[in-house]
């Protein structure tokens, strides 16, 4: 099994985090949401993966290579690296990784999460994921025929055609099969909406006689904006509640409640401040004081009486004498 990774995207509606921090690599309940991903795929896979494929910008660093080198071996398989260096669509996305893309393939876009209660069936010709959603209208969507197959890939549809939403994951039995049709694409310059798309590919394969099935999680977790990823934030920790890995080490607490779930990463320090519920606190920071709930704070931060919830800081970000819904980047202070 192969799994294909493209994450090289901007990550603009996240802003202004990305700005310092690819948007795969911000942390949601103390691990990257890539990590996460890697680690849920593995999981419903129920065979050896051999290889995790990261297509990211040329610009990410060595240090961040080296950790999605990381994560692809802590789940045993080899992690590779290759480069998208301009945004020209999924398909274009994909076949940056093109040496990767063989034999059964998973396709996972990382600004998603899920969970499942499912072994993914490989024997399936491809297998598209996806959930019912209210508003479809900025997500590719399928529609379905009466056995349940899969009849039309609709990307982003401006009148309603389907509440089944695609949502970025994707397993195909037959990985060269599917390179082909995306070649198919970029060497005939065929575009939707000014870049190659995934779904043009699907839609040629389903044309073919390809025969695509949905695959339904139970939940379906979005990190697009600051807003999804504080509500994912708060699921994972659900999920995740009473696990070792939400406690770090040399944690010093001084007349504070905690009520959880929430993560709290090593050397944490609390001071009479309430922390919880849903609150993931980074390595090394300082909270003083101060009320934290339903927020994801980054490591080396410092909060100093304030009341904090739905808020995103960056990493080595201050926070003093306020109450306030807010995102704010690395290193930014606000004092009131």
């Amino acid at each position: 099994m192969q799994i294909i990774i493209p994450m090289a995207g901007k990550g603009k509606r996240m802003r202004p985090h990305t700005l310092t921090t690819a948007k795969p690599l911000i942390p949601v309940a103390g691990k990257a949401i890539v990590q996460r991903l890697v680690e849920d795929i593995t999981k419903v896979c129920g065979q050896k993966v051999n290889e995790i494929a990261f297509v990211i910008g040329p610009d990410f660093g060595a240090e961040v290579e080296q950790n999605l080198i990381k994560v692809a071996e802590s789940q045993g398989a080899k992690g590779s690296i290759y480069y998208q260096d301009i945004a020209l669509g999924t398909a274009h996305a994909i076949m940056c990784a093109k040496d990767a893309i063989k034999g059964k393939t998973v396709v996972a876009f990382a600004d998603t999460l899920f969970k499942a209660d499912f072994v993914m069936d490989t024997e399936q010709e491809g297998v598209i994921w996806v959930q019912k959603i209210d508003d479809p209208s900025q997500f590719g969507v399928v529609k379905l025929d009466a056995k349940g197959a899969i009849t039309d890939f609709v990307e982003k549809p401006e009148t309603f055609v389907s509440d089944l939403a695609i949502i970025g994951i994707y397993y195909f039995k037959d990985g060269d099969y599917l390179k082909s049709e995306l070649q198919y694409l970029l060497d005939n310059d065929i575009k939707e909406k000014g870049e190659f798309q995934l779904t043009n590919a699907l839609e040629n394969m389903k044309q073919k006689g390809t025969k695509f099935v949905p695959g339904q999680v139970t939940e379906w977790l979005d990190c697009g904006n600051k807003n999804a990823t504080v509500y994912t934030n708060q699921r994972v920790l659900e999920f995740d509640k009473g696990k070792a890995h939400l406690k770090g080490k040399n944690i010093k607490n001084t007349n504070s409640i905690i009520i959880e779930p929430c993560f709290i990463g090593d050397n944490v320090e609390l001071n009479d401040s309430v922390i919880g519920p849903h609150a993931s606190i980074g390595a090394n920071s300082k909270v003083k004081g101060s009320i934290l709930k339903n927020s994801i704070i980054q490591t080396d931060t410092k909060i100093t009486n304030a009341n904090i919830s739905n808020s995103m800081l960056g990493i080595g970000a201050e926070v003093t004498g306020t109450s306030i819904d807010i995102s704010i980047s690395d290193y930014t202070q606000l004092i009131v």
